[in-house]
C-alpha cells in the first residue's frame, strides 16, 4: 500500500520546515501576591507625597474660598440693590463686572485644579515606574512566574504575599518623589 494521505504529507512537510516551533509545555504557575494598595498608602515616598498633596488640596480649597467670598458678597449686594426690579444701567454694569470676576475666578480655579490633578498623576507615575520592575525582581527572586495584586484575588495563602519585600526595595530605591508635575505642554498653534 503506497497510498499516503495528503494530510500526512502536509504534516511531514511542516515538521521538516526549520523554525517552526513545536508545541511546548507551559510551565506550572508559581504565584506571588502584592498588596499595591498598601504599598501606595505606606511606602515612605508615598506617605511624604500624600502629605504634600494634602497641603496642595488645602491651598486649593483656601483659594476657592478667598475668590468666592467677595463674589458672593457682591452678588448679594447687587440682588439687594435690584430689589426685585429690573436693573438700571449702573446695576447692569455691576452685574457685568461681577460676571467677569466670576469667570476669571473660575478660570484660575480650573487651572489650579488641573495642576493639582497633574501633580497627583505625576506622583503615581513615578511610583509605578519604580514599582513594576521591583515586583518583577521580587517575583523572579521567589521563583514565581505570575504576580497578582491582592485586591484582584478572592483568597490567597499568606505565604504567597511578597508585599513587604516589594515595600523594602521601593523604600530603598525611591526615597522621595516630586509632587509638582512638569508644566503642561502648550497647545499647538494652527
Amino acid at each position: 500500500m503506497k497510498t499516503i494521505s495528503k494530510a500526512a504529507v502536509l504534516l511531514a512537510a511542516i515538521a521538516a520546515l526549520p523554525g517552526v516551533a513545536q508545541a511546548q509545555k507551559v510551565p506550572g504557575a508559581v504565584i506571588v501576591t502584592v498588596d499595591t494598595q498598601k504599598i501606595y498608602a505606606e511606602c515612605n515616598a508615598c506617605k511624604a507625597a500624600q502629605t504634600q498633596l494634602q497641603s496642595q488640596a488645602q491651598q486649593l480649597q483656601q483659594l476657592q474660598e478667598s475668590l468666592g467670598a467677595p463674589i458672593r458678597t457682591e452678588a448679594e449686594a447687587i440682588s439687594k440693590a435690584a430689589g426685585g426690579k429690573a436693573p438700571d444701567a449702573a446695576l447692569q454694569q455691576r452685574i457685568q463686572a461681577l460676571q467677569t470676576k466670576e469667570q476669571q475666578a473660575n478660570q484660575q480655579l480650573q487651572q489650579r485644579q488641573q495642576q493639582f490633578q497633574r501633580n497627583r498623576a505625576y506622583v503615581a507615575q513615578q511610583i509605578t515606574e519604580k514599582l513594576n520592575p521591583i515586583v518583577t525582581q521580587v517575583m523572579q527572586a521567589r521563583g514565581a512566574n505570575i504576580a497578582v495584586d491582592t485586591g484582584a484575588t478572592l483568597a490567597a495563602s499568606a505565604g504567597l504575599d511578597v508585599t513587604n519585600d516589594v515595600m523594602t526595595q521601593l523604600n530603598s530605591q525611591l526615597p522621595s518623589v516630586n509632587t509638582t508635575a512638569p508644566a503642561a505642554p502648550a497647545p499647538a498653534s494652527r
